[in-house]
């Protein structure tokens, strides 16, 4: 039996090379590195989780992971945990985590004039 695994994402593409240059001037000083190169944490806000992620202090922080590559950023719309991979809150972005997630993307871009 094949599984198909999908993942949400939201991609903004066909970047120039200096701009490139300013996303990751940004991203490498205002959000969390992973550890893996071009990957980092946008960590959530305790008021934009959902109830059951409230509930799981143990799995804290949450986070959606945001890829940048030479020529596009790409955000992760799957709420992730530093602390474990399963649990019932790790689960995709819901209505307003999704538009944070965003509205925080567009923010940056529109502050880099990109």
């Amino acid at each position: 039996m094949v599984v198909a695994v999908h993942m949400k994402k939201y991609v903004i593409d066909e970047f120039e090379p200096h701009e490139f240059k300013k996303l990751k001037k940004h991203l490498d000083t205002r959000l969390t590195t992973s550890g893996v190169v071009g990957v980092y944490w946008m960590t959530l806000d305790d008021g934009l989780l959902d109830h059951v992620q409230k509930k799981h202090t143990a799995c804290y922080p949450f986070y959606l992971a945001v890829e940048l590559s030479k020529s596009s950023l790409t955000c992760e719309l799957l709420v992730r945990s530093t602390q474990i991979l399963r649990c019932d809150c790790i689960t995709y972005a819901n209505d307003q985590q999704r538009a944070w997630a965003i509205h925080q993307i567009e923010l940056m871009v529109d502050d880099l004039s990109i």
